[in-house]
């Protein structure tokens, strides 16, 4: 088992130098798969639920959209309490204990998807679980942070984030090839729609091994997590865990944090989702709910007695520096839109090139199977792959001529191709022949996907060199878990308009969005006098 440091310094060249960026590195590569791992069970609901469509669960559609929202919210949530777990806990214990947990979901969900009986709220369950994963970002950033001088923390950072990411990627090339195989045991299932891999469609018919999803990431999760046990390290120096104890105590506070944020995330669903699928029927907006969730787990984390409470109300010195929130509203945009799109791609190539929309008695219908569709199995890779792929390199862009310059070009960029992907999604939805415009409308979404990537590993120098380094991490933990709702707002919003038949109004909304970053990004890093000038 690797020590706890002592003393860590890594703006001391000569430890550096010494032996520094060795164990910085090492603590890096064990990181990213775990990270990779968290991403990967966060949000397999919205590969998993395509194919459980294609097998007829006895679910209605609306439904099953609720396991990926459900995920998504709790994921995000999870995030809050996670900032925190480094100075309160120690990395290696955190990022151990936050692996280790994702075996639950992974396990359950493989044994529950034996059964297409099985009833809609164990799903929503292992879906609640699953947002464990998203959580594990915000600590996961924020114990990297602690480990790389500022001069090279744009890579740092952009290399866990970017890597971490592929999590999603990987999901969702590995799973739908995983499951042609029995390669875990159990009962096969028939196919009774066109299914597909990344390599091309599968034909109904074809006997498919649906657990296979859960079951691949618990086998994956194994040697990953005694990895992190083994390899990682404990920082206990003043500016990290200064109170750091055995690690037992520290694996109760995570718990007792986490489920304070299972609480809050657990009450903002029930206000927002319909009585049919175990919601209070309110039907309550999203936009009033997602403020009261935050807020809530804010103020009650504030609350535990004892060190906890004194180390949180020492970290939520973040909360009075105006950079926190103008690097939140940046984050959201460039993180936010990586994951919220991650999510909804899939189902919007499905939905919207999947059928023909034509009109039948003088209605416009949108339920008639396009026969020369896209696969979305074989697309909904390809987005998340790109803006994973980039997102290191935006920044090592930032390092050389700064984040906030790189994070405006990407930023313009993005309404482009915001608009540009509104134009087509718009011609599609109104078309018997959806996939004329399937090239373009894939061809500007990966540009929006790069772009993103690109702006996120930006932001992460900027937030290394505008916080001090105690401040950095738990910086980093808050942005991204308030961007996180991404995974929830943007498939809500596009599932919503979708439903409207207007899918191009989302899109329209997005680049709103955009610009108003750009005069945000503006006026805090680029304007004459700016309070600090390009980070």
């Amino acid at each position: 088992m690797a020590k706890d440091l002592q003393i860590w310094d890594p703006e001391d060249e000569a430890q550096w130098n010494a032996e520094g960026k060795k164990i910085a590195n090492r603590n890096l590569w064990i990181s990213i798969p775990a990270l990779l791992c968290g991403f990967a069970v966060w949000l397999y609901w919205g590969i998993i639920t395509v194919q459980m469509i294609n097998l007829g669960y006895p679910f209605e559609k609306s439904q099953l959209f609720t396991l990926a929202a459900i995920a998504g919210l709790t994921g995000a949530t999870l995030r809050i309490p996670s900032t925190f777990f480094i100075r309160i806990a120690g990395g290696r214990n955190t990022i151990f204990l936050t692996t280790a947990l994702l075996m639950i979901p992974a396990l359950g969900t493989g044994i529950l998807l034996q059964n297409p009986d099985t009833p809609l709220w164990k799903f929503q369950i292992l879906a609640l679980l699953s947002g464990l994963g998203g959580g594990n970002f915000a600590s996961s950033m924020s114990n990297i942070s602690f480990f790389f001088p500022k001069k090279v923390q744009g890579y740092s950072l952009g290399m866990n984030a970017g890597l971490g990411n592929f999590g999603v990627t990987t999901m969702q090339i590995l799973i739908p090839l995983v499951m042609t195989v029995g390669m875990f045991g159990g009962t096969s299932m028939t196919l009774k729609a066109t299914s597909g891999t990344l390599i091309g469609k599968i034909p109904a018919g074809t006997e498919t091994f649906l657990h296979n999803a859960g079951f691949i990431w618990f086998a994956i999760l194994i040697p990953i997590v005694i990895a992190a046990w083994v390899g990682m390290n404990n920082i206990k120096a003043d500016h990290v865990s200064p109170n750091l104890k055995s690690p037992l105590p520290a694996f109760g506070k995570i718990i007792g944090m986490l489920i304070i944020g299972f609480i809050t995330a657990t009450f903002g669903l029930w206000l927002m989702l319909p009585a049919a699928v175990g919601g209070s029927g309110w039907m309550i907006s999203k936009w009033i709910v997602l403020p009261i969730v935050i807020v809530l787990t804010v103020l009650a984390l504030r609350m535990i007695p004892g060190s906890i409470g004194q180390s949180l109300k020492h970290q939520y010195k973040i909360f009075n520096n105006k950079h926190t929130w103008a690097m939140t509203v940046i984050y959201t945009m460039t993180f936010g839109s990586f994951i919220g799109f991650a999510v909804a791609f899939g189902l919007a190539i499905k939905v919207i090139f999947g059928f023909q929309h034509v009109m039948v008695d003088g209605v416009m219908t949108h339920d008639i199977a396009n026969p020369d569709g896209p696969s979305a199995l074989m697309f909904a890779w390809t987005g998340p792959f790109i803006g994973a792929l980039i997102r290191p390199v935006g920044g090592i862009i930032a390092d050389k001529i700064g984040g906030a310059k790189v994070t405006q070009i990407i930023s313009i960029v993005m309404v482009a191709s915001a608009l540009g992907v509104a134009y087509f999604m718009k011609q599609a939805y109104a078309s018997a022949t959806p996939q004329e415009f399937f090239v373009p409308f894939l061809v500007l979404f990966l540009i929006l996907f790069a772009a993103t990537g690109i702006g996120n590993g930006s932001t992460f120098k900027t937030i290394a060199v505008v916080f001090n380094k105690e401040q950095a991490g738990p910086v980093l933990g808050w942005t991204s878990a308030v961007a996180a709702y991404g995974a929830f707002i943007i498939p809500k919003v596009l599932g919503e308009q979708i439903k409207a038949t207007t899918p191009e109004l989302a899109l329209y909304g997005f680049a709103v969005f955009y610009t108003v970053c750009i005069i945000i990004n503006w006026w805090f890093y680029l304007r004459p006098n700016a309070y600090v000038k390009n980070p």
